[in-house]
């Protein structure tokens, strides 16, 4: 067998507006030995005639992957931007894809592109592609003096980019808007997000966003203060909140299940925590799911998932085959029937805090604690308020917390 035979049918090259003038010379040869070429049109507009058969790829992306694929045992190349894998269709492309099936040739992504250009120090920049993703992604990253780079889809979400950042209290910020990077239409422009912007921003278009403004940012810690949430009065107030997340503990890339998520708000902190964290919230009420949702997107973590019914008929049904969290967290509608279909489908190691603050409640909660262990916490909250000419405490209802790892 040749070295010719070892080769991966599949090349994925980095591409750029500047055409073939900015390959590498394997990206060259990549290409002058292809019998078909994969592109999307932007970039197959770029390239010089060749004797490969050369195809458009779909819109949607997914729909391509099967043409690709059925060419496997042909020299094919695969046009992706900049560097593939980086907010780009590398991954993607990889997960259908044995690892000696592919190569990948990337040219500098559009980040680095921006940062030569804007002078910034890459590594000091929050780089975000935001081409299919909420501009709320943005949110958790919102405080003066600090640098973003934002790969965006047209320049119609570069305005939406710019609405949105006044709304939140961020109208100040400027945006250096960069057209077609590497490209003979190169174009860079500086503006603000609360001045009106050109309507002949061309696509592709990266913004790189230097916050200012008086908006909040978004605090770091846990127990975020409530009037970040909106809610109908059924929350976990911040300090109970605070110590929920402590005994729930998230580490990076665990998955929580939040039963009677009502606003949503533990399940947003969880996955505030950590980029990589996943959540799943409960939630019998319609309007509080959809509350739920909304607050998630918000605050930036709009992967939040949110399925509605009643949580122990949800877990014999609709959550039979799902992953196994490794926190559970019972902010609402806690019963001896919802204890009994939830324990069995813990794995052991999993970490249960259940919040009560009803009598009755605290009953079951005791019960279990002694069958099952674990420990019983009390909380009890006072704030100062006024008592006549002076001041007084006035107490919250307590609650009792059950911290429990099967």
């Amino acid at each position: 067998m040749t070295d010719a035979d070892d080769a991966p049918w599949l090349t994925v090259v980095g591409w750029g507006e500047s055409g073939t003038a900015g390959l590498t010379p394997a990206s060259r040869e990549a290409l002058q030995a292809a019998e078909v070429v994969f592109g999307a049109r932007r970039h197959l507009r770029l390239l010089p005639p060749l004797a490969a058969e050369v195809r458009e790829w779909p819109v949607p992306f997914a729909d391509g992957i099967p043409e690709l694929l059925a060419e496997r045992g042909r020299r094919t190349v695969m046009l992706a931007s900049g560097d593939p894998f980086w907010f780009g269709a590398g991954a993607t492309l990889a997960r259908h894809l044995a690892p000696g099936e592919w190569r990948s040739l990337p040219t500098p992504s559009t980040f680095s592109l921006a940062a030569s250009r804007l002078g910034w120090s890459l590594e000091g920049v929050t780089c975000l592609g935001l081409h299919a993703r909420p501009l709320t992604r943005l949110r958790p990253h919102l405080h003066r003096g600090r640098r973003l780079l934002v790969l965006l889809r047209d320049g119609a979400a570069v305005a939406a980019l710019a609405g949105w950042l006044g709304r939140v209290g961020f109208g100040a910020s400027q945006l250096h808007v960069l057209e077609a990077l590497g490209g003979d239409e190169e174009r860079v422009r500086c503006l603000h997000a609360d001045a009106e912007l050109p309507d002949d921003i061309a696509h592709p278009v990266a913004v790189g966003l230097e916050v200012a403004g008086d908006g909040p940012a978004l605090p770091l810690t846990p127990g975020r203060p409530d009037h970040w949430f909106s809610h109908d009065g059924q929350i976990t107030k911040q300090a109970v909140r605070a110590a929920t997340l402590a005994a729930l503990a998230p580490m990076p890339g665990e998955r929580l299940w939040d039963i009677g998520t009502g606003s949503g708000s533990v399940a947003i902190e969880w996955l505030l925590a950590h980029p990589d964290n996943r959540a799943l919230g409960l939630e019998r009420d319609a309007e509080r799911a959809e509350r739920a949702r909304h607050n998630a997107r918000e605050l930036g973590v709009d992967w939040l998932e949110v399925i509605e019914g009643d949580a122990a008929a949800l877990l014999a049904d609709d959550l039979a085959d799902a992953p196994p969290p490794e926190a559970v967290f019972i902010g609402g509608g806690l019963s001896e029937a919802l204890l009994d279909a939830l324990w069995p489908r813990l794995p052991a190691g999993t970490r249960l805090v259940a919040n009560a603050v009803t009598l009755e409640s605290e009953a079951l909660l005791a019960q279990r604690q002694r069958e099952l262990g674990g420990e019983l916490v009390r909380l009890e909250l006072s704030a100062a308020t006024a008592l006549g000419s002076r001041r007084g405490w006035r107490a919250a209802y307590p609650i009792v917390q059950w911290r429990v790892v099967k």
